[in-house]
């Protein structure tokens, strides 16, 4: 069993920036890759990004793609997510996860095993 927290949401002005920090509770949460996911209110909930275990491969929904970054220390055992121009179209609450088989990056949301507790992120226009 996996134990994750997020932290650092808030609320953000458009085109603002904020970083999410994923941490967990076990130490071979370095071992795993890991995802971030949002779900707004009324929708499903919706792949962000991803990071290998290894933090040398990530993937981005397209919708994010060159405004977030996901990265990784695992000598530190947090996962972050910075997000930089933000958009209303972001305000969603964001989640983070543990896939545990580690063969490539995933994006489905029953792929992953374990979850947090989620953090809002509410951006205003």
């Amino acid at each position: 069993q996996v134990q994750l927290g997020e932290s650092g949401g808030g609320l953000v002005q458009a085109g603002g920036s904020l970083r999410l920090t994923c941490g967990a509770s076990a130490p071979t949460f370095t071992r795993y890759n890991i995802g971030w996911f949002r779900q707004a209110p009324g929708k499903e909930r919706e792949f962000v990004a991803a990071a290998m275990w290894s933090g040398n491969n990530t993937k981005y929904a397209d919708s994010v793609k060159g405004r977030f970054t996901i990265s990784r220390d695992n000598a530190k055992n947090p996962v972050y997510l910075q997000m930089n121009s933000l958009k209303p179209e972001d305000t969603a609450v964001y989640y983070c996860a543990v896939e545990r088989r580690n063969s490539f990056l995933r994006v489905g949301v029953s792929d992953y095993d374990f979850w947090g507790r989620g953090t809002q992120v509410t951006v205003s226009s």
